[in-house]
């Protein structure tokens, strides 16, 4: 019985790492024979539908280095428009699942893991941060998954939101599968891709981080600040208490 259970084990681990490899999937199985529909699909399932287990940045990239190749299954020019209008569409269907459940969210009561303030604040936090989160969320995975979900939820700004995701689709879907294309034969850039956009992004949001460091630190600051008032306050009221 544990032989068959760490076979099921390493049979699922190996399905599931077939799933995540755009390669295989899109040379080594029956995708192979459609491989423009199938990046659309997984590209839409991943941005629309909740699903942020599949290949993102890979997918991408892979669909530039095929098209690059010899007898390329899809030409550069037809990828490079469809992933983009894919991306902003799957974005747009995942901004208005959270625009449907927003409601029901705040008739929810609150619960261990849910709180109302919880949307509250995400709206704040895209009225300030919206449109540079939305685009930088686009080169993260499972982020770009749930992002434009939480801009519904909070009702952010429609306009704002479609103009931002053209702009997050055009740098994400076109740019990255330009990146396959030109630079797909390079091994280094090829093996790490996700690694390299998730590094971009962490620089840019750096100064981001930097200034909720800096305020979670003052804020620990002024609570030991209070806290040593507070004792000295209560020091000096028991020295200053009558005797008996």
């Amino acid at each position: 019985m544990i032989l068959l259970a760490a076979t099921e084990s390493v049979t699922s681990n190996v399905a599931l790492t077939q799933l995540l490899d755009p390669m295989y999937l899109l040379q080594e199985t029956w995708l192979k024979n459609a491989v423009l529909p199938a990046i659309l699909v997984i590209v839409f399932i991943e941005t629309g539908l909740l699903f942020p287990i599949l290949p993102g940045d890979s997918l991408l990239f892979t669909g530039g280095l095929l098209a690059a190749s010899d007898n390329p299954p899809v030409s550069l020019w037809v990828l490079l428009p469809a992933v983009m209008i894919t991306a902003f569409a799957g974005d747009q269907c995942a901004y208005w699942i959270g625009r449907a459940i927003g409601p029901a969210l705040f008739h929810k009561e609150d619960t261990r893991w849910f709180k109302k303030h919880y949307v509250t604040e995400t709206h704040a936090f895209f009225d300030k941060h919206g449109p540079k989160t939305i685009i930088l969320a686009r080169f993260v995975p499972i982020v770009r998954t749930f992002m434009p979900v939480l801009a519904g939820v909070s009702k952010m700004d429609y306009r704002k939101f479609v103009i931002f995701d053209i702009v997050g689709a055009v740098l994400w879907g076109g740019g990255v599968t330009v990146l396959g294309y030109f630079l797909g034969g390079i091994d280094f850039i090829k093996n790490h891709v996700e690694a390299i956009f998730l590094l971009i992004v962490l620089i840019s949001i750096l100064p981001g981080i930097s200034a909720v460091a800096k305020k979670l630190l003052n804020r620990g600051a002024g609570a030991d600040e209070a806290e040593a008032v507070r004792h000295d306050a209560d020091l000096t009221a028991s020295t200053n208490e009558p005797t008996h």
